[in-house]
């Protein structure tokens, strides 16, 4: 028989799983992307999913980072060519690329066109950078892994209201 729960003890431990989750680290897995020479990492919760790229259509009179809109699962997604929107080199379309779709939370269609695909990284073990003059507004952090390979953190909320990331049109 199912013991009674009163009111009281309900609300006590509820308020104590709250605050214990309000009080957990905050998850240590991240997607680890490589864009042009740059790597970068990627909250799970923020990147809605990664695919192989698909075919583009281009759309004129953009900037050159946009590369065109691709149909995926019959919704139209802004395709950017991150490496080439950080002020890097165009990412040449090669089987290692792909698409890392934003998350839905933001209400935006657009994917990132990335060099390749890195795996989880667990950022426990990498050590936190102090942030650098001029670093893009969309570096939430900077780390070096073990190995003394430098990474940024991607913060894909300052990425997509960016303005520049906003305004593709020339």
């Amino acid at each position: 028989m199912a013991r009674k729960l009163s009111l009281r003890e309900f609300q006590q431990a509820l308020v104590r799983r709250l605050s214990e989750a309000a009080t957990s680290t905050a998850p240590s897995a991240r997607l680890g992307i490589q864009s042009g020479a740059d790597l970068w990492l990627v909250r799970l919760e923020e990147a809605g999913e990664v695919i192989p790229v698909p075919a583009m259509t281009p759309v004129p009179l953009t900037r050159r980072w946009f590369r065109g809109l691709a149909n995926i699962r019959g919704n139209l997604y802004s395709v950017v060519d991150f490496s080439l929107f950080c002020g890097g080199e165009a990412t040449p379309e090669t089987p290692d690329c792909r698409l890392v779709l934003v998350s839905d939370r933001y209400h935006m269609s657009a994917a990132l066109l990335v060099s390749k695909m890195l795996g989880l990284r667990n950022v426990q073990g990498f050590e936190q950078q102090p942030a650098t003059e001029g670093e893009r507004p969309w570096t939430a952090a900077r780390f070096l892994d073990p190995e003394g390979r430098a990474w940024r953190e991607l913060s894909m909320s300052d990425l997509v209201y960016n303005n520049d990331f906003l305004e593709a049109g020339q």
